[in-house]
């Protein structure tokens, strides 16, 4: 009987012994961590939540893969580093993967293939969208042991490139192409995700961003009736349609104020002041910049009313450059714009950590009309991916290097681990490689993950 299994030629021997390497290993995985995420993700039931919004029209006794339990294979297997869809047909025979999907390793029937998910992603509706937008907040709720007596909520869009005939894409000169421009919300203090909106791929108007923000801050208060919110954002954010919506709801704001020609002339005196004292101090006193601080009460024609504005003016061997926000908040100016305003830069770091190690910038389902809420849901299931991880690295010790890894640094450590799967009559024994670096750091992850379950 022929053996045609494969095997490695071409490699040198080691200290006169040869290598015989070849692909006869078994039930083996290369990804056994993601039986951790199979922990995070039952304390969560993100896919459980999602596929509640969904509706299921078909006959129960020919299913075979339920909308959770596809749900959960795509989640999973994008926070493995798998984000294209066709990547479960090589990985829908994973034994760990079969197992994070409450399966059998040695069952016959495999996860659901790629175009099984292609339909479930086509599937959603506008409606059963804003349904999983409003289960995603409640989420972010139920995420915290007590309500908080306040929150602070980090705004921005971003760039998501597009190559193909998108629907909502747009041509921006900015991004250098045609685009999406979804709008990220966060939570500032734990970089839990609230809120993810598709939209076409241009700047974000007062009226439409005022939507989404009064539509979360409901939901919110909903959940935490008592509440106190602060937003923070860029210059996108800082218009009469947004502030007054924040004023209407007793909500906070510290927002970028793009300078026109008319705060130009008022921070004028200002920036004579800082350049003069650059000249007498700043240059022999070895610095680098002198930065000053100054507000006023400034009311464009649209606002309908005067506001707070506050102005970072800085000289250096650059000259003077003028920043200025808009706070309804209460406090000195330095402090408002140093410690509070500036502080919002960190979620950079979180959209990074979405876009570039979760890929949720895969947005490339263009079929005619239903383009937009297909890859508005892909974007739904890379947050569970976010999810699944930023759980996973809260696991760690608080004063560990693990709490302040990114998702890249946690998947290679963690999740890219091999194992052997055996399934003996009553139970899976699982065999993790003896050299594995992080041993008791992967036990105790496990550990702090069951407990952290309800």
């Amino acid at each position: 009987m022929s053996d045609d299994t494969l095997f490695f030629p071409g490699l040198s021997p080691v200290d006169g012994h040869e290598i015989h390497a070849r692909f006869d290993g078994g039930s083996m995985s290369s990804d056994g961590g993601v039986l951790l995420l199979r922990e995070v993700e039952r304390g969560l039931n993100f896919s459980g939540m999602l596929a509640a919004c969904l509706p299921d029209g078909r006959d129960p006794g020919r299913t075979v893969h339920s909308q959770a339990s596809m749900i959960r294979a795509r989640i999973l297997a994008i926070a493995c580093g798998y984000e294209d869809c066709d990547d479960l047909d090589a990985l829908r025979h994973d034994p760990a993967l079969k197992i994070a999907c409450e399966r059998l390793p040695d069952s016959a029937q495999g996860l659901a293939s790629q175009p099984t998910l292609s339909r479930l992603e086509n599937l959603p509706s506008w409606r059963d969208l804003a349904r999983m937008g409003a289960a995603l907040i409640d989420l972010f709720c139920d995420s915290f042991a007590t309500s908080p007596r306040h929150i602070m909520l980090d705004i921005d869009d971003t760039i998501d490139r597009t190559h193909g005939a998108q629907q909502l894409s747009l041509f921006n000169s900015y991004a250098g192409g045609y685009c999406f421009q979804p709008i990220h919300i966060y939570d500032a203090a734990t970089q839990k995700p609230v809120c993810f909106w598709l939209r076409p791929g241009k700047r974000p108007s007062g009226t439409e961003a005022a939507m989404i923000l009064r539509h979360v801050i409901r939901r919110i208060r909903a959940n935490w009736p008592r509440v106190s919110i602060t937003l923070r954002g860029d210059g996108h954010y800082g218009t009469p349609e947004v502030m007054a919506m924040l004023e209407q709801w007793d909500c906070g704001y510290i927002l970028g104020l793009p300078v026109n020609s008319i705060l130009k002339n008022i921070a004028n005196p200002w920036c004579d002041d800082v350049a003069a004292r650059w000249e007498r101090h700043g240059k022999t006193g070895c610095r680098d910049k002198l930065r000053r601080f100054f507000q006023t009460r400034y009311g464009a024609a649209s606002w309908g009313k005067e506001r707070r504005v506050i102005a970072r003016v800085e000289a250096s061997e650059q000259g003077v450059d003028v920043r200025t926000i808009v706070t309804n908040l209460a406090g000195r100016g330095k402090h408002l714009y140093e410690k509070i305003y500036c502080a919002r830069g960190k979620m950079e770091n979180l959209i990074k950590e979405h876009k570039l190690y979760t890929k949720s910038d895969r947005t490339s389902c263009h079929l005619l009309n239903l383009g937009w809420q297909a890859n508005q849901f892909r974007l739904f299931l890379h947050t569970g991916a976010y999810w699944l991880l930023l759980r996973l690295r809260a696991a760690a010790p608080k004063r560990s290097r693990w709490r302040t890894a990114t998702f890249e640094t946690i998947r290679r450590s963690f999740i890219k681990t091999a194992v052997r799967v055996e399934q003996l009559k009553s139970r899976l024994r699982i065999a993790l490689p003896t050299a594995c670096p992080h041993q008791k750091m992967l036990v105790l992850l496990a550990v702090n993950i069951k407990a952290q379950s309800p």
